[in-house]
């Protein structure tokens, strides 16, 4: 049950953060260059992006089952890091909606440009910082669930 409830959470780890990176890195460029424009390109953005943190909640909360069942020495930098994530997801959640209030999507044009752009380089800033976290998170975990095997590995009877 370990190694299946690992190879899943990271799998869906890798889902969300791995769709965060190449979709920021390569399919903004190709879709604004296949779409003509930056303006259209962030029409498909807009909507992805919600999908983008729902799956990220989604995510998050599957890792609370790795979190309970293993309590290594670096239990509490997990806890740490997993909350800065949900912290992280929640003022995403919180920028989205005020970002769409400065564009108008029935007229194709922004409400207020400055406003939205200003909300928007914040929204980078916060995924970028959470990326970041997930990496760290990553490498905790990874530690973590050595730790645990080796463990293991130690108070298990030795077969002859």
């Amino acid at each position: 049950m370990t190694m299946f409830r690992r190879v899943l959470l990271l799998w869906l780890f890798m889902f969300w953060q791995g769709g965060f990176l190449f979709y920021g890195a390569v399919v903004v460029t190709v879709g604004a260059g296949v779409l003509g424009s930056d303006f259209d390109q962030g029409q498909i953005t807009r909507i992805v992006t919600q999908y983008l943190n729902l799956t990220g909640l989604v995510v998050l909360l599957a890792w609370t089952w790795d979190l309970i069942a293993e309590r290594t020495a670096l239990w509490k930098r997990r806890i740490a890091a997993w909350l800065f994530l949900l912290l992280g997801l929640a003022v995403l959640a919180w920028l989205h909606p005020r970002m769409a209030d400065y564009i108008d999507v029935d007229n194709h044009r922004f409400l207020d440009r400055a406003a939205f752009r200003h909300l928007h380089r914040w929204y980078l800033r916060v995924s970028t910082v959470q990326w970041l976290a997930a990496i760290v998170f990553t490498f905790w975990t990874l530690q973590s669930w050595r730790a645990t095997d080796r463990q293991s590995a130690l108070t298990k009877p030795v077969c002859d």
